[in-house]
């Protein structure tokens, strides 16, 4: 799998607070402080008593020693550690999961482009693919995950510099990686960032490609796994 579990702490989550930090309950009855790597809002991700995996790190450095990696809801496992996400793009592309971008010759992370960076660069002998990457784990109905969970200016302007890149001749993708397994199909989460989903159905018209994977979540480890299908009709 795509990351090992083996080493993480169970627990209960008591609450978030200030984006970064989360309170958690151990095994033992201890209650700890845990970095939450996340910036979203964490919508649908935890509530009270909702059990948690933890990691610890030994760093005499860090004034935090757990992390926030995972909460579960009763149906599914959910990756709320963002940073994790681009390493599961990454070794799904490698592995041959991401169907969609096999057969590069080269493969670089954090490149600059226009107003930033994109997470992935691929080549193809000389042509290049930019690879922006999403971690999703906004539930919506009919068991659609969504996204953004609030307003992304800055997932606005990647889709711009995705869209600028394509009319320039290169090949763009937005790869939206799935960190929960309750759902079934993606799309735009309109009602949080309504101009999100307006770029998003242009860069499609544009011809970035849109690709969704769903990952497959347990105790031991997660990794991607499954395309999910895209609909970018409020209606649906």
């Amino acid at each position: 799998m795509g990351a090992d579990f083996d080493h993480f702490i169970q627990g209960k989550i008591i609450k978030r607070y200030k984006r970064f930090l989360s309170d958690v309950e151990l095994p033992t009855g201890e209650v700890v402080t845990a970095h939450t790597p996340n910036t979203g809002s964490m919508r649908t991700c935890w509530e009270p008593g909702w059990p948690v995996m933890l990691s610890r790190s030994d760093n005499p450095k860090r004034k935090l020693p757990y992390t926030l990696e995972l909460t579960h809801n009763g149906h599914t496992w959910i990756n709320v550690n963002t940073s994790r996400t681009n390493d599961l793009a990454v070794q799904g592309i490698e592995d041959g999961t991401v169907a969609e971008l096999q057969g590069h010759t080269e493969l670089k992370r954090e490149q600059k482009v226009k107003r930033g960076r994109i997470d992935i660069l691929l080549r193809y002998g000389s042509r290049l693919c930019y690879v922006e990457v999403k971690n999703v784990t906004l539930l919506g109905g009919k068991n659609k995950a969504l996204f953004p969970d609030a307003v992304s200016t800055r997932g606005q302007k990647h889709l711009e510099d995705l869209m600028e890149l394509k009319r320039e001749g290169h090949r763009a993708c937005m790869l939206f990686v799935v960190s929960r397994e309750d759902v079934d199909s993606f799309g735009p989460a309109f009602s949080h960032d309504p101009r999100y989903a307006e770029l998003l159905a242009q860069a499609a018209k544009e011809g970035v490609e849109i690709l969704v994977y769903r990952c497959r979540i347990h105790e031991k480890g997660i990794a991607l796994a499954t395309p999910l299908p895209l609909s970018i009709d409020p209606a649906d």
